[in-house]
């Protein structure tokens, strides 16, 4: 069995080259409960190792057959952290690779371990999950295996943030009912507002999941976006714009709209109906509105206060 997969053409990430460090079977410290794989038991070590050689002769391969790649992504039938010679996979990787950057999507649990810490530093992007700032709630919704602590991941997120010099994103999954009270969204206010991070990326469930459970609605979704502080650079991640219902908009409502949490094109097709659009493109040619990126995805804000939403990191290029 082949650990590569792809290319798959992502908005988020460009076309990215899929590297599975567990695809025999499933390996995962958390058993979440909107997992796409079925529920499994969260363990702590490896036990089916792919070997460096295996994955590196795959990957030369890939490369030659795929030339034109964005990113390498090193994921996991559960935790790609959790690969027992990651730091060696990710030198050699890194030798290889050419004008590839290398990007890992990790739940954020091993990053206390300071080799991992360390290792994670010498990526080009790295995308950390962040469920829950509650214990009984990160417990609820990620089931994580037993010792792991959530104050522990936030904490070492934080220090990850201040000194990681490549693109750093963070990533919330809302399930209706479990992570999405209002004390949840203030403990995760409170924790981000602490990261120092390129893009927050908020999502629900929009594949069948392990256990029963909802998604939320886009609607739900853009309302829960607007209870964080305006300055986190949040990005509305939804297979389901579809399922929402566009409002008609006053030119002076949508600069207020975008000053409060800055929309993407897709967010402004699903939330403002036919004639708020047509206002929107031309308050955007008038250059009341300005488009912004953030790491592939273009927002748009208003051009007068565009100041007030740099990010903590970097610039908006």
């Amino acid at each position: 069995m082949s650990t590569i997969f792809g290319p798959v053409h992502s908005r988020r990430f460009g076309v990215s080259l899929g590297i599975d460090l567990s695809a025999s079977t499933k390996q995962c410290n958390f058993d979440c409960l909107y997992c796409e794989l079925s529920p499994a038991l969260a363990i702590t070590t490896q036990h089916s190792i792919t070997p460096i050689d295996t994955i590196i002769d795959d990957l030369t391969a890939a490369l030659q057959t795929h030339p034109k790649i964005d990113v390498i992504t090193l994921t996991a039938n559960g935790e790609p952290t959790m690969y027992p010679y990651l730091d060696e996979l990710v030198t050699r990787i890194n030798e290889l690779k050419g004008n590839c950057e290398l990007l890992i999507l990790s739940n954020s649990a091993c990053l206390s371990d300071e080799k991992v810490f360390n290792t994670l530093l010498q990526l080009d992007q790295v995308k950390l999950s962040l469920d829950a700032a509650i214990p009984k709630t990160f417990k609820k919704i990620d089931r994580p295996a037993e010792g792991i602590d959530i104050h522990s991941i936030i904490d070492a997120i934080r220090r990850f943030s201040l000194i990681f010099t490549g693109k750093l994103f963070i990533e919330i999954l809302f399930v209706r009912g479990v992570n999405d009270s209002l004390e949840d969204i203030a403990a995760l206010n409170k924790a981000l507002l602490d990261i120092h991070c390129d893009r927050i990326d908020i999502g629900t469930v929009d594949r069948p999941p392990a256990y029963a459970v909802e998604g939320l609605e886009f609607n739900e979704l853009y309302t829960l976006s607007q209870l964080f502080d305006p300055t986190l650079p949040i990005h509305i991640v939804s297979r389901t714009h579809a399922s929402a219902h566009p409002n008609s908009y006053s030119a002076e409502e949508i600069l207020t709209t975008l000053d409060k949490r800055p929309l993407t094109q897709d967010d402004i097709e699903a939330l403002f109906d036919t004639k708020s659009q047509h206002c929107f493109k031309k308050l955007l040619s008038e250059g009341k509105i300005t488009p912004i990126e953030r790491s592939n995805v273009i927002f748009y804000l208003p051009t007068q206060n565009i100041h007030r939403k740099a990010p903590k990191r970097g610039s908006f290029s």
